[in-house]
């Protein structure tokens, strides 16, 4: 539940975006506002090409809002920001260990306290036993756990999942969806996971953000009412199936 009493982890003020090109001006989200609060995990759906990846670039810092502000704990400007991309981009020339400690040799914090908090995580999300494994080696499934506990190398205090699950089979994508909403929620993790697929918001997040056709905006914001649920069983819920419909009626007006 929404409460101004709770700490704001990122906040959009009535953002305007426009994209200029030879052509004439687009514009690709209009007075968006929405705010997602610490310890929360939301996603956002809209129709195609509606600019939800757009979101997580204002987020990131990666595009500049043409109007309004984007403030990530109160503030501008976008520090302490983990991205997880629909690939697991993990470099195919390093071990599993190497990848996951990129972030620390990025950050210049590649240090013996950094590594072993890095491999304290592997060890405790399963994969402590493919660290020597090259990506190539490793299932579709293995390479996004390996490509989260990368993302989480540096501490981010905000995540931002861009579809991580849509380059894998239906089976595979149930299982590393329950693998990562374990881990974003057994570490506390602050997550926007941006997708296509209804059925994917409602099973992992607390708030799902509705978007509107371009230019985007934020036309409804649902609270689900079985969190505590982990995904899987979300979808054996009866609330399952009602939700579902609700968030198809509000993508097809």
């Amino acid at each position: 539940m929404e409460s101004e009493n709770r700490r704001k982890a990122l906040e959009f003020k009535d953002v305007r975006l426009v994209y200029h090109t030879k052509e004439g001006e687009t514009a690709a989200a209009e007075h968006m506002s929405f705010c997602v609060y610490e310890g929360e995990f939301i996603a956002v759906i809209g129709p195609s090409g509606c600019g939800k990846t757009t979101v997580l670039s204002l987020a990131a810092g990666l595009l500049r809002p043409s109007a309004g502000e984007v403030c990530v704990h109160g503030k501008k400007g976008q520090k302490g920001i983990g991205y997880m991309l629909q690939k697991d981009e993990l470099f195919p020339w390093r071990t599993v260990r190497q990848n996951i400690f990129l972030p620390l040799e990025i950050g210049k914090k590649d240090t013996p306290e950094h590594r072993a908090r890095v491999l304290a995580l592997a060890e405790k999300y399963g994969l402590s036993g493919f660290l020597r494994a090259y990506p190539a080696q490793l299932s579709g499934g293995m390479r996004q756990r390996a490509a989260l506990i990368r993302t989480l190398a540096a501490d981010p205090a905000l995540l931002l999942l861009d579809e991580p699950f849509s380059a894998l089979d239906y089976q595979t994508r149930l299982n590393v969806c329950e693998d990562v909403c374990r881990v974003i929620r057994g570490e506390q993790k602050t997550a926007i996971l941006v997708t296509h697929d209804i059925s994917e918001a409602i099973s992992c997040a607390d708030r799902v953000l509705v978007l509107s056709a371009r230019p985007a905006r934020v036309v409804a914001s649902h609270t689900m009412d079985f969190s505590e649920l982990s995904p899987l069983k979300r979808r054996e819920s009866p609330q399952f199936s009602g939700w579902f419909e609700i968030l198809w009626k509000e993508l097809n007006v």
